[in-house]
């Protein structure tokens, strides 16, 4: 008799139709996706932190990176990256909302929040944007050694940054300014930086004022400032002006750095789009009553789960970039 309840039982277990922890097949294929993808972020940062701790004597420091807010000049580290973060915090709030209101089919909540989430979405990927921008543009400048060195340049008096444009010297050369009958330095040369090396150079040598700080962080956890003669010795060393950063320069030091940046917050952004598209397409259905004649809205759900995983992402993100 015992026998025969095992097999019977047996065949119920693994004759289909079965739901593990309650969970709809769509429900439980989303999960397997966000785990799946939890895994190559994990795979990401791990490279990012072992990295930043193999040349952590050299890596830029987040707070003198990330110090711009939109319509204002001055210095605010952090300030924009945490009002970026909240939002998205804030639009998961609303996204928990939307799902408890399709629980309790409440059509109008469902609507709101959703819209709410959308918006909270749409000003992250754009903040975002805003952010690769600045980053890339830069603000200072700074000259690349031989052995790929970033040096930077601080007024001596304050000991704040000081910008290539500052004072740098014009020195008149052979380049042909460009004129609508004549394009040969379009054609002949890349983009070109504001200022040549020897223009740096004799612009640090007329100013006392200025002083080179490398990227080696001293024991007070600062970017150490070399003296005058020190600073007249590595210039010698310098090849090239840098103006901001991408995937081979970086003006803020460590080009791994910027390769990390770009590359993971650019791959977190992607999500972020991803799931504005995936949330647009949702709330039209929302206001077209479609799961109102389903009678569920499980959509809403498994589009909420997604949403909550790329907060969570971000907060790793944030962890990481700005915070460490």
């Amino acid at each position: 008799m015992d026998s025969t309840v095992t097999t019977t039982t047996e065949e119920n277990v693994w004759g289909g139709g079965n739901r593990p922890l309650g969970a709809s097949y769509g429900k439980l294929m989303m999960w397997f996706f966000l785990v799946s993808d939890a895994l190559t972020f994990s795979g990401f940062l791990a490279s990012y932190g072992f990295s930043r701790f193999k040349f952590i004597e050299t890596w830029p420091i987040a707070d003198e990176v990330f110090t711009h807010v939109p319509f204002f000049h001055g210095n605010y580290p952090m300030i924009y990256v945490a009002f970026m973060t909240f939002i998205l915090i804030m639009s998961s709030v609303t996204m928990v909302l939307a799902v408890d209101a399709g629980h309790k089919m409440k059509k109008n909540a469902v609507i709101w929040y959703m819209f709410a989430t959308i918006i909270g979405g749409a000003i992250f990927v754009g903040s975002q944007a805003w952010e690769w921008a600045t980053f890339i543009k830069g603000d200072f400048g700074a000259l690349e050694t031989k052995g790929g060195r970033i040096l930077q340049f601080v007024k001596a008096n304050t000991g704040e940054r000081a910008a290539i444009a500052d004072f740098a010297t014009f020195i008149p050369t052979e380049r042909t300014t460009h004129e609508r009958k004549n394009g040969i330095w379009f054609d002949t040369e890349g983009t070109r930086t504001s200022h040549t090396v020897s223009e740096v150079i004799e612009g640090f040598k007329a100013d006392p004022n200025i002083l080179i700080r490398t990227e080696t962080i001293n024991e007070a956890g600062e970017k150490t400032v070399l003296s005058r003669s020190e600073s007249m010795a590595k210039l010698k060393n310098a090849t090239q002006v840098v103006e901001g950063a991408n995937l081979i320069h970086n003006e803020y030091g460590s080009r791994l750095f910027a390769d990390f940046f770009f590359f993971i917050t650019g791959f977190h952004g992607f999500h972020v789009f991803s799931g504005v598209l995936i949330n647009l397409i949702i709330f039209f259905n929302v206001v077209l009553g479609t799961y109102e004649k389903r009678g569920h809205y499980e959509m809403v759900e498994k589009v909420g789960l997604y949403w909550h995983f790329v907060d969570l992402v971000w907060v790793f993100v944030f962890t990481f970039f700005y915070l460490v």
